[in-house]
């Protein structure tokens, strides 16, 4: 087997979150050296100027990033997408709810908003500005959404904290007793 093919898989999977050198010691049931190797073997390959990716080491891990002097068709690309990068109104307001409400189920979201939510979420998943984050207790175990670190990166937020506050409106409901009837019986007998 290609262990060097299985580790630019491995690498290119774990994406953002990147791989530490004792977890690619454990999935590929080697040695230190031999990851060590087999890391130097690849990083040299993508060194190549005819590569567009390398790797680095990153926030105590490793990592697949694009090449720095492509940098600015990358950001040609950023600028003139080409595909719509926009937002539609109905995504936006998915986005807010599950950024203000997550983890939170379709059945939840679709409450709120009075209408379906199936292809919005579908278009959040694929578009990675929302994950899967479990199943609910509730009944029928429904899949729990939330935000993902796209969606801070899209919006420019370090965490949801840095989300704009929103002040609930809270609506004091009288307590009614069950029989008590808000009409008067004015008729003496």
């Amino acid at each position: 087997m290609n262990l060097e093919g299985v580790l630019e898989g491995i690498l290119f999977v774990q994406g953002d979150e990147g791989i530490t050198l004792e977890q690619i010691c454990t999935i590929l049931e080697i040695d230190m050296d031999k990851a060590k190797g087999l890391l130097l073997q690849l990083k040299q390959s993508y060194e190549e100027s005819n590569r567009g990716l390398r790797i680095r080491f990153l926030g105590e891990s490793f990592k697949l990033t694009t090449k720095e002097e492509h940098k600015i068709y990358y950001q040609k690309m950023m600028t003139n997408p080409l595909g719509s990068n926009t937002l539609s109104p109905s995504l936006l307001e998915v986005l807010a709810i599950i950024a203000y409400n997550a983890p939170i189920t379709r059945v939840e979201i679709d409450e709120m908003r009075g209408i379906s939510s199936d292809y919005t979420l579908r278009k959040l998943l694929a578009k990675g500005l929302i994950k899967e984050a479990g199943k609910s207790t509730m009944p029928g175990r429904p899949i729990l959404y939330k935000t993902t670190s796209e969606f801070l990166d899209y919006f420019g937020l370090a965490t949801l904290e840095d989300l704009p506050k929103i002040e609930k409106e809270e609506t004091k409901r009288e307590e009614t007793e069950l029989f008590t009837s808000i009409y008067k019986d004015d008729v003496k007998i």
